[in-house]
């Protein structure tokens, strides 16, 4: 690391003020402070000295999103050997999950982070960190052959139209990933639904009895829930988005941001608990005689289908995004869990509702904050008048 600490000293008289490259210092400290903790110290206030700092907590996050990265790389490859009904070992089906992947990371980052120096240079501020979370989020809620170009356009659209009009990170008001993938659902539906986009199969045949639905897809065309099924939509070996489909893996992502501290454990088991709550109603309310295999669907099961873990973990808890006082986490916790699994059952034509469930409690988060505010403010006054 000395060898890079040293190339950066030399550099940086020509980023700095007065130097020929000027303009372009926030490129320069975004690389500097990205291999080394920032020096920056604070001249006013009461401060806490430390070695985290936002880009540290950002890398923390991507760890957390690595098993469900790698699981999501090999259940790729393992779906298309299956579909055309090829022999492979684990680590053919990894690497060609890998090469799927690997084009759609690159663009996202890419574009991305190009827009992001291109503000922070024409704002003459530093660039944001947020990005490095959002850039991997976006590949991995995307469907596996998702052209490239469509990546970059709803990375330009989720960076500009989602972040940079409000102000950049730290401003926004919808989940940039999300935002992206509103962006194609809405905009190129066919891309992004259907029994087709889950598997890539390459133009080849594929076996007997193959089906590319997702098990929510087979749900909401009241296909019978398979009980024998619950270990891999657990496992999530089936067809899905390419990081949302392991439980299991989002867990051990979800436990890494708990033990450092950086996700938020009250959004995360709101989540879980309003979705619950709410498929346990919509059970009721079915009957025996009910057609609507979601609404029998049991409770449980529902929390380990599509992007609802995914999201209650790393989308859920955005800390810009996501409620920022300890009732507010738990209220728009709880809403998002109940609107995901409404959305889910009674809307025929969207069986996946955590996006809009998330993307709609963004938009309310504040306002849940200013009334538990504003309540807490009353309880005090109360207080001292008593």
């Amino acid at each position: 690391m000395k060898l890079f600490r040293n190339i950066l000293d030399s550099v940086k008289p020509h980023f700095e003020k007065g130097g020929k490259l000027e303009k372009l210092y926030p490129a320069y400290d975004a690389f500097a402070t990205f291999l080394f903790v920032p020096g920056h110290t604070p001249h006013s206030g009461t401060h806490i000295r430390d070695g985290i700092d936002l880009k540290r907590t950002m890398i923390t996050v991507l760890g957390a999103l690595f098993p469900a990265l790698f699981f999501g790389m090999w259940n790729i490859g393992q779906l298309h050997f299956n579909a055309i009904g090829a022999e492979y070992t684990n680590i053919d089906a990894f690497l060609f999950g890998l090469l799927k992947m690997a084009p759609m990371i690159i663009v996202s980052y890419g574009v991305g982070l190009t827009i992001e120096f291109g503000f922070a240079v024409q704002r003459g501020h530093q660039v944001n960190e947020g990005y490095l979370v959002t850039g991997m989020l976006i590949p991995m809620i995307m469907p596996v052959d998702v052209p490239l170009w469509m990546v970059a356009v709803s990375v330009a659209f989720a960076v500009i139209i989602g972040k940079e009009v409000f102000g950049g990170t730290g401003m926004n008001i919808l989940n940039p990933a999300l935002t992206a993938r509103a962006f194609l659902f809405f905009a190129y539906p066919t891309y992004m639904s259907g029994d087709k986009v889950w598997i890539h199969t390459g133009g080849e045949a594929t076996v007997n009895g193959f089906s590319g639905a997702t098990p929510l897809g087979d749900l909401a065309n009241n296909v019978p829930l398979d009980m024998s099924m619950i270990g891999s939509f657990f496992y999530g070996d089936i067809p899905g988005s390419m990081g949302e489909t392991s439980t299991l893996a989002i867990l051990i992502g979800a436990a890494i941001l708990l033990a450092t501290g950086i996700g938020s454990w009250r959004t995360m088991i709101s989540v879980f608990v309003g979705g619950y709550l709410m498929a346990l109603l919509l059970n009721v309310l079915a009957g025996p005689e009910s057609t609507n295999e979601l609404m029998k669907t049991p409770a449980h099961v529902h929390l380990l289908l599509g992007g609802f873990a995914f999201g209650a973990v790393f989308m859920a808890t955005d800390p810009v995004t996501a409620a920022q006082t300890d009732k507010g986490k738990i209220i728009v916790g709880f809403l998002i869990g109940v609107f995901a699994i409404l959305v889910r059952v009674v809307n025929p034509a969207y069986p996946e509702g955590m996006m809009m469930a998330i993307l709609l409690m963004n938009v309310f988060a504040p306002l849940v904050d200013h009334y538990v505010v504003e309540a807490n403010i009353k309880r005090r006054l109360n207080r001292v008048k008593k």
